[in-house]
């Protein structure tokens, strides 16, 4: 069985927090678009890259859960792990 990975872009800023297991959850707005990759999906982890370009810095995290939260924030809350590996493409 394929392992499900959840591909997301980032900010330089919230990328080396990550890194830096400062940062423990990564929002996403519960738009339409988040809903269709997030809900009734299970990911094994989360594949971070920063920025566009060739050379990107990259991150494998492992994803806890995911969890929405409606009532205040209108979010969705990916709860990450520990770091599997990282490296630059």
């Amino acid at each position: 069985m394929t392992k499900r990975v959840l591909h997301l872009t980032l900010y330089k800023k919230w990328f080396n927090e990550i890194l830096e297991k400062k940062k423990t959850v990564e929002f996403r707005k519960i738009t339409p678009y988040w809903t269709r990759r997030l809900e009734g999906k299970t990911y094994e982890y989360v594949h971070f890259v920063n920025g566009y370009g060739t050379h990107r810095p990259w991150v494998d995290v492992s994803l806890i859960k995911i969890e929405k939260d409606d009532v205040y924030y209108d979010e969705y809350g990916l709860h990450l792990g520990e770091i599997l590996r990282s490296g630059n493409l």
